[in-house]
């Protein structure tokens, strides 16, 4: 079984980065886990996807109101998956939580929830306009 847990989310003024990190235990990350993705949940609203990344790391997704200002990459050497974040808007605040796919070997234009069978404890990020 693999534990996973987020770190890096913060309280950023608009227009800054974060990169959030979301480090994996247990069983050897690269052998049982396939695909990564982000999801975010702001406060009354459903739990959204971000971005996914297979395997090797070579194919990423993202949601289209996150595309080209968020960088998804994974190292499974440190058992390592990271969500580079640009141009932060107070839109973006919200939990935002790592989740793992044992099986998918290829990320989708999008992901829901429901796919996911392993999720970190979620990290805050407040953007302040």
């Amino acid at each position: 079984q693999v534990q996973l847990a987020e770190s890096g989310g913060g309280l950023v003024q608009a227009g800054a980065s974060l990169r959030l990190s979301c480090a994996a235990s247990g069983r050897t990350f690269g052998n049982n886990v396939n695909v990564m993705a982000w999801f975010r949940q702001a406060p009354g609203k459903e739990r959204d996807f971000v971005a996914a990344i297979s395997r090797s790391g070579a194919v990423t997704s993202y949601a289209d109101l996150v595309k080209g200002r968020f960088t998804i990459s994974r190292d499974n050497a440190k058992n390592t998956a990271y969500l580079q974040m640009n141009s932060l808007n107070p839109e973006d605040t919200a939990v935002y939580y790592c989740a793992a796919h044992r099986t998918l070997t290829l990320p989708r234009r999008s992901h829901s929830p429901g796919e996911f069978d392993t999720w970190g404890q979620g990290t805050q990020v407040t953007v302040s306009s």
